[in-house]
């Protein structure tokens, strides 16, 4: 393919990304009260102060006029985002597969199948390690003081978390797929652990939102196991690649060296 050709291509898989992102925005607006009731539990009842005509929940709080419907627009388009994760993953690999060969293209398939599930589980332990980290920085809350959290910061601060996890999560799915396509050794992988080990600490100690050590731990650990148990499947299909290789050697024969006329 030309270049134009490969910008043809690249707009045409961005198009459509953009319009499943679109699509899963307007599902987003639609159950946006469900959405915020959710994000807000770990701060305060959100459900509950709404049945009972509460005039404010916990320390959340909207400012401006155009406050309510930014924060509208920015919760269906991270929703969107979310949602429509499995349709840009593909798109993303559609649009690299036509330069791999046939079997890379077979093994790629891994990080199609696999990354959305991870995502979702890192998301998910994002979520849940979410109350943890909101208790313990609002435990530095000097006493007598109230502290009043814009709910566009509290927004932020939950899908940089969340966002984060996910993405993190994604570890495993990499370092996989790069083995099948030939592209790293698990011996490769897990030589160089100790580097890899501090580099996770160090990742999660620069990208976390909470500046607690507990917070950074809940994802550094599942991260380090990740990472080890990638780099134990891939020496094991390694080996399983060694074995087969020297199957194929040992079934081909030599061919018989020539004798003379003579004998």
């Amino acid at each position: 393919m030309s270049l134009l050709d490969h910008l043809r291509e690249l707009r045409k898989r961005t198009f459509r990304a953009s319009i499943a992102i679109f699509i899963a925005s307007a599902v987003g607006w639609y159950f946006y009260n469900p959405i915020i009731t959710q994000l807000a539990l770990p701060v305060c009842d959100l459900k509950e102060a709404q049945a009972t005509g509460a005039t404010h929940c916990g320390s959340l709080y909207i400012n401006g006029v155009l406050g309510p419907l930014n924060l509208q627009i920015k919760v269906a388009l991270l929703a969107g985002v979310i949602l429509s994760a499995p349709v840009w993953l593909y798109q993303l690999w559609a649009f690299i597969a036509p330069g791999l060969h046939k079997k890379e293209k077979r093994n790629s398939i891994l990080f199609f199948v696999g990354a959305t599930p991870f995502f979702a589980l890192g998301a998910t332990l994002g979520y849940l390690v979410l109350p943890v980290a909101i208790k313990v920085l609002f435990g530095f809350t000097p006493n007598s003081l109230s502290n009043l959290v814009k709910f566009d910061d509290y927004l932020d601060f939950v899908m940089r978390i969340i966002l984060l996890f996910g993405l993190a999560f994604e570890l495993p799915i990499f370092l996989l797929t790069f083995n099948l396509i030939g592209f790293l050794r698990g011996e490769t992988i897990l030589r160089p652990w100790r580097i890899w080990v501090f580099s996770i600490v160090l990742f999660t100690a620069a990208f976390t939102p909470t500046a607690d050590p507990l917070t950074m731990m809940l994802l550094a650990l599942p991260l380090c196991a990740l990472y080890f148990l990638a780099g134990g499947i891939a020496v094991l299909m390694d080996r399983r690649r060694n074995r087969y290789s020297k199957k194929s050697d040992i079934g081909v024969t030599a061919i018989e060296s020539t004798t003379s006329i003579s004998e």
